[in-house]
């Protein structure tokens, strides 16, 4: 054989190769697939030598790779099917992503961003000032914060060593301009113990035990004692009163413990903040700031219509996160004392029914996100919520010594030798709350855009709570009002905001919130001339723009303002009779502070 015929043979030989590579090579795109992504932290940062299980469901085939120096993963020559993958690193909770489908030649991106769990623990003083480690002492961690600052408002009051919302949102009562050291304006002064600890593979042991306090005083956060202290002084002399969820427990913030699975979610009994209190932290652009957020501050819309249901008490909960989506619900279990309740005009505590309580809630909540866009809806139910007002007694109150058993307007005075007295004791609305919220949010490198909106529906309750009644913190109701809506009440409440990412140390936010009420008066007679009522149509308006400078790890400083209004309706001072105005229906609030977080 000649050697033009061995490179004749050669040639073939070669290009039959590249044609059954080629061929192979086609075949392989037909059938193969592949799933790519990025992998970053809950801020965005890529990273680097996470291990990344990509596992075939149908067949129960695992790979495992590790992300580059960006992040970035990406297996192919996947079969099709049904496939579900997670990521690990150290420091950081592992985040899974289910349901992927994968088809014949289809390439598919899944971005898995992952959240830091519990820091490390400090090893010494100087890592706790200059790092985020965690105080963890066999399991346990310690945490808490510390926030304080000085403001003025242009209508105010002096502070009670009881409040923890500060000043900044219009009052009713308040009155002349003053300087005030104002408490827990970006969050709240306190400090709690929590774990968590594995029992068997992917299960844990969970619980949780935190409480609020003013930074001032020292004194455990208590709206209830706010209003207390105001029974019976003349209008010109009351201090800020507030109606809360913390009423001077000794875990006024949550109190729960349970078990939490990878893969069946978290279940928690005890003490617990709301669905919506949760939700609004997510979506609020002011995360809840008692200085520069209305719905932080009063919290009508985070309790599903009043502020106390913020928490709810004797209250199990589940959440689940399957991928990109989370689910969560939760019920309340009656508690407390009924009280003795009649609807006749003259009784006694003698001819008085008593009544169990009915205060049961529950609520749902759907979420979920998308790349950068992130959505939640939460609907929530409570049966005989309350709401506190200051004591209808004092100078400037209705004169007849007596508490309400009905309504505002047609009270019914308690006679007899078992006269519920009004020290110490609390007076308020009962309600039946019906909410449906929905927020969404959106990060757009450095911006974060953020929105929602609730509405509510109130009626008077089913069932009537009684005067001797228990409110939050095992206070009496020495007055109760259950027929205080002649129709149901429908609030409204939205809000908007951006926050901005000047650098990796300082945000600066704006925010702005809306409530608005119906006229749930009959006969509807809302007028300047006809004089307005607190039942009147109405609205409250809030905007804040504030600056929060973190010098280290643990410490920031912030300065801003605050501005709100009220008219209509929501301009009466209630309970100082029908009619009876806010002293001033606008506050201007500037307010600057550091915060403390460990």
């Amino acid at each position: 054989m000649t050697k033009s015929q061995l490179r004749m043979i050669s040639r073939k030989l070669c290009l039959g190769l590249c044609i059954g590579l080629i061929f192979c090579c086609a075949g392989w795109a037909q059938t193969g697939a592949s799933l790519s992504g990025v992998v970053t932290d809950q801020r965005g940062a890529p990273l680097p030598e996470a291990t990344v299980t990509i596992k075939n469901v149908d067949t129960g085939v695992t790979r495992t790779i590790a992300t580059d120096g960006a992040g970035r993963y990406q297996a192919s020559g996947l079969p099709p099917g049904r496939f579900e993958i997670r990521a690990a690193k150290s420091g950081f909770a592992d985040e899974a992503r289910r349901g992927i489908t994968l088809a014949v030649g289809r390439d598919v991106t899944v971005d898995l961003k992952m959240q830091l769990s519990t820091p490390d623990a400090c090893a010494s003083g100087h890592e706790f000032l200059a790092t985020d480690c965690s105080l963890t002492f066999h399991g346990i961690t310690l945490y808490g914060a510390y926030d304080v600052g000085v403001g003025w408002v242009s209508h105010g009051l002096p502070q009670s060593p009881y409040n923890y919302e500060g000043s900044s949102l219009v009052n009713r009562n308040a009155n002349g301009s003053r300087f005030l050291v104002e408490p827990n304006n970006l969050s709240q002064t306190g400090f709690g113990i929590r774990g968590k600890e594995e029992f068997a593979p992917g299960w844990s042991v969970v619980f949780n035990a935190s409480t609020g306090i003013n930074p001032q005083s020292g004194q455990l956060a208590n709206a209830s004692r706010t209003v207390i202290d105001d029974s019976g002084l003349p209008r010109a002399e009351y201090s800020e009163a507030i109606d809360g969820a913390r009423a001077g427990q000794p875990f006024n913030d949550e109190y729960y413990g349970g078990v939490s699975s990878t893969d069946f979610g978290t279940l928690t009994f005890g003490r617990q903040r709301a669905l919506g209190t949760d939700t609004m932290l997510l979506y609020d652009p002011a995360g809840g700031s008692y200085a520069f957020s209305y719905i932080g501050y009063n919290g009508t819309m985070a309790a599903g219509g009043d502020t106390e249901d913020t928490r709810w008490d004797d209250a199990v909960k589940y959440r689940l996160a399957h991928g990109p989506v989370h689910f969560g619900a939760m019920y309340k279990f009656t508690d407390g004392n009924g009280g003795c309740y009649s609807d006749s005009s003259t009784w006694t505590a003698d001819t008085c029914t008593p009544e169990k309580p009915h205060n049961n809630a529950y609520g749902f909540n759907f979420g979920g996100n998308y790349g950068k866009f992130s959505a939640d809806v939460v609907y929530q139910h409570y049966n005989q919520a309350i709401s506190v007002l200051n004591p209808l007694l004092g100078p400037q109150s209705p004169s007849a010594p007596y508490q309400s058993t009905t309504d505002s307007i047609n009270t019914n005075p308690i006679n007899g030798v078992n006269l519920i007295g009004t020290t110490n004791t609390v007076y308020g609305i009962v309600t039946d709350n019906s909410a449906i919220m929905a927020a969404a949010k959106y990060t757009w490198d450095p911006l974060r855009f953020y929105g929602g909106y609730e509405y509510i529906r109130q009626t008077n309750p089913t069932n009537p709570l009684g005067v001797g009644a228990t409110d939050q913190g095992g206070y009496i109701m020495s007055g109760v009002e259950d027929n205080n809506l002649d129709s149901p009440k429908m609030v409204q409440i939205w809000w908007t905001g951006v926050k901005y990412a000047f650098d990796s140390k300082t945000d600066i936010t704006f925010a702005f919130y809306e409530q608005v009420q119906n006229d749930f008066r009959l006969p509807p007679t809302c007028s300047t001339a006809a004089g307005f009522r607190a039942s009147c149509a109405g609205t409250l308006n809030e905007g804040s723009l504030y600056l929060d400078h973190h010098f280290t790890k643990r410490f920031d400083g912030f300065a801003g303002l605050a501005y709100s209004f009220v008219t209509g309706g929501l301009s009466i001072a209630i309970p100082h009779g029908p009619g009876v105005p806010y002293l001033h229906n606008s506050n201007f609030a500037p307010t600057v502070g550091g915060r403390f977080t460990f």
